[in-house]
């Protein structure tokens, strides 16, 4: 098996060096290239690529600017691998990853698998804080983390393999973005493929953003879900409804606290402090532990509020999704 491993990049020419020199450090002997897509940025990382080009079997593209996954399928387009490894620029690999992988499929074959992504030492306080509210099961039931069903795993791009047959059977990624991943899972599902979780195959994921960018991005990940709904009504989840519940539910303690029921209020204290200790403790810090409470906020509030805001365009008055949301969708 030729592994092809996929990694648009935008404006991000540092992320790609470190990216790249975790790649030296592979103990696969397995055959792999590294195909780079330069998706339409005014910083490139071509110099960086140079410098790597005797060390590692790089291809690199440049291309107009249409998003992450219009990118992947350029990439995958392009690439001379019948298995595809897609990873995102802000990862850095360890050493033992591509040897678990192919370890992993020669196990049990599947035509895409995800990976856990995990933080490493050196990343900052606030990545490592939230790292640990985008993974830990008491604030995301381990989705993003290594408690997700394993067997019905829908892999996120940052860490996901592809074959080539599914590839070009599902036609790769949507427009959308986020939520072009789930949509690809639930895609192949359809078609008859199988999708697994490869609990060993973890990326170290930086996720280089500040507390606002965090609140975007979650925000638009809660925009998405009901449009993937829409799309795929068979796979609703009531577990989707959880952060707004929990946003309304806190509206609603305040509003008891007024007229002297604490019960509801004390309930989301003691929930706060559950995270605080558990992160503390996962961190051994309890700087980072106060962190992931201001992170489990931003979370929660940002996808819950973009869910109720999504919900009621796409579902109760019926908007398109691109009309509705053009800002999730690239034109290609």
């Amino acid at each position: 098996m030729f592994f092809s491993l996929i990694i648009p990049v935008f404006n991000r020419p540092d992320e790609i060096e470190e990216l790249l020199e975790s790649l030296t450090l592979q103990t696969c002997v397995q055959d792999y290239e590294i195909v780079i897509i330069e998706d339409g940025s005014s910083v490139t990382c071509s110099d960086v690529v140079y410098k790597y080009n005797e060390r590692l079997n790089i291809s690199y593209y440049y291309k107009e600017n249409s998003g992450p996954g219009d990118s992947r399928n350029y990439g995958m387009g392009k690439a001379k691998g019948d298995y595809f490894i897609i990873l995102d620029s802000d990862c850095i690999i360890p050493p033992v990853y591509l040897a678990n992988v192919a370890k992993s499929l020669e196990a049990d074959y599947v035509d895409c698998f995800g990976g856990p992504d995990a933080a490493l030492d050196s990343f900052s306080k606030v990545q490592k804080a939230i790292n640990f509210t985008m993974t830990s099961f008491l604030t995301t039931g381990g989705i993003r983390g290594k408690s997700e069903k394993i067997e019905k795993f829908q892999p996120r791009s940052f860490n996901m393999g592809l074959s080539k047959t599914a590839f070009e059977a599902s036609g790769g990624f949507g427009d959308i973005h986020p939520g072009e991943d789930p949509d690809l899972s639930i895609r192949l599902w359809k078609l008859g493929y199988r999708t697994r979780l490869f609990t060993d195959c973890y990326v170290y994921h930086k996720r280089r953003i500040d507390w606002e960018k965090f609140n975007k991005q979650v925000s638009k990940f809660g925009k998405v879900r009901p449009i993937l709904d829409l799309w795929h009504p068979e796979y609703k989840k009531l577990t989707f409804l959880f952060p707004s519940l929990f946003i309304i539910g806190f509206i609603f303690s305040l509003v008891l606290m007024l007229i002297n029921i604490k019960l509801f209020l004390y309930i989301y204290i003691l929930y706060a402090v559950l995270v605080l200790i558990a992160s503390a403790v996962a961190n051994n810090s309890l700087h980072i532990g106060f962190l992931s409470v201001v992170a489990l906020a931003i979370q929660f509030y940002g996808y819950g509020t973009g869910y109720i805001q999504s919900f009621v365009k796409i579902h109760l008055l019926r908007q398109k999704p691109q009309e509705a949301f053009p800002e999730l969708f690239f034109k290609k």
